[in-house]
């Protein structure tokens, strides 16, 4: 029987090449009197796509465009949201002045790729934004001399959903993208964030920062350690081998990460994504790691069989054996591999779906310091 087709995918546009067309279009009208529509932008690695307008006011010294972003297929939070560009000539400066608009946050903490204080329009959006205006006061041979105000109504609110309030950026979301392009489920976006967390905490000075796979096992962290500050947590959510791949360039001190039994089985396997639909968990694997500790028959053969990570659990916490600790520490050392010989010191914690812990694989930095049980 023959598979049925698989839809491809579509890509889409960061909320950078938005910014970038919006600028342009705002800045061509500023000196045509005429908004171009679509405009059209050069990407960094290739590529001119164009951009309708679906919004656009003209003033004397000023000119303000909306465009709406697609994300094409991609679970983007910002897919939809109308991405506003006013250029305001302004002759008392030199090249671009970049500002926050509303719900655009700023940048408060050190680390990130942007000064505290500066509006959060990363470093590709504005090379983008300043050629593309180059390009269009060379055309009509005038100084380049403007500000460049982004705004995304309801930017607070689509925030809320990033990382954003823990990187250091208040006030909205970020302008962002390097390529212009977003590819659908590569999910960049989530590990840049990730790199900027670990790059925050380096940046103030942290030696500890505790990762989790989802909201329930950060809850479980947060009960462990009251203390650490909002920075030192990173949403990991399934990309370990982002984090651990960063860390082990750019290490602190100690890490914590905490996550439900089924997603922490797959690391223990050796897999860097952990989502459902990019790595499954491997049974007869975990079936050969129970044996090593010590499984019965019986619920060796139900491993084999089985379908949910979760019933293996409650099969062996009737039998008496710590799965929680055997699959955390496992998790560990698969993990101290990703680290290699990064000065990182690792504890993991596995959890229920409840948040109850299940297990604990206490800080070590070496591999070969703990061994599941014969």
């Amino acid at each position: 029987m023959e598979k049925p087709e698989q839809k491809k995918l579509r890509s889409g546009w960061t909320t950078g090449a938005c910014a970038t067309a919006a600028a342009k279009a705002a800045y061509t009208a500023l000196l045509s009197g005429e908004f171009p529509d679509p405009v059209t932008i050069s990407l960094p690695r290739g590529g001119t796509p164009a951009f309708a307008l679906a919004k656009e006011e003209l003033c004397d010294t000023s000119a303000l465009v909306g465009i709406i972003k697609d994300a094409g297929d991609d679970p983007d939070v910002t897919h939809g949201a109308l991405i506003m560009v006013k250029v305001t000539l302004d002759p008392t400066i030199s090249g671009v002045k970049f500002l926050a608009g509303q719900g655009v946050g700023t940048v408060t903490q050190p680390g990130l790729p942007i000064p505290v204080g500066e509006p959060a329009i990363n470093p590709v959006p504005r090379s983008m934004i300043i050629a593309e205006l180059q390009k269009v006061s060379e055309h009509y041979q005038k100084p380049l001399a403007v500000k460049v105000e982004i705004s995304v109504p309801k930017g607070e609110e689509l925030a809320l959903k990033t990382m954003n309030g823990r990187l250091g950026i208040i006030g909205g979301i970020s302008i962002l993208g390097t390529t212009g392009i977003v590819r659908p489920f590569s999910c960049a976006a989530w590990i840049a964030s990730i790199h900027r967390g670990v790059d925050v905490a380096r940046a103030t000075g942290l030696t500890h920062v505790a990762a989790a796979t989802g909201a329930t096992s950060e809850d479980a962290l947060r009960a462990i350690y009251p203390k650490l500050p909002e920075r030192a947590y990173l949403d990991m959510g399934d990309f370990s081998g982002g984090l651990l791949k960063y860390l082990r360039a750019h290490p602190v001190a100690k890490l914590t990460i905490s996550g439900g039994i089924a997603k922490l089985t797959k690391l223990a396997q050796g897999a860097l994504d952990l989502h459902s639909a990019r790595s499954s968990v491997d049974f007869a694997d975990l079936a050969e790691l129970l044996e090593k500790a010590g499984a019965s028959d019986e619920l060796l053969s139900a491993t084999r069989q089985a379908k949910l990570v979760s019933r293996v659990s409650q099969l062996a916490e009737n039998e008496g054996l710590d799965i929680g600790r055997i699959i955390a520490e496992q998790a560990q050392r698969a993990a101290l591999v990703i680290l290699r010989a990064a000065p990182v010191e690792l504890e993991v914690y596995a959890v229920d779906r409840s948040g109850k812990i299940l297990g604990h694989a206490p800080f070590t930095s070496r591999v070969e310091s703990r061994k599941v049980p014969a």
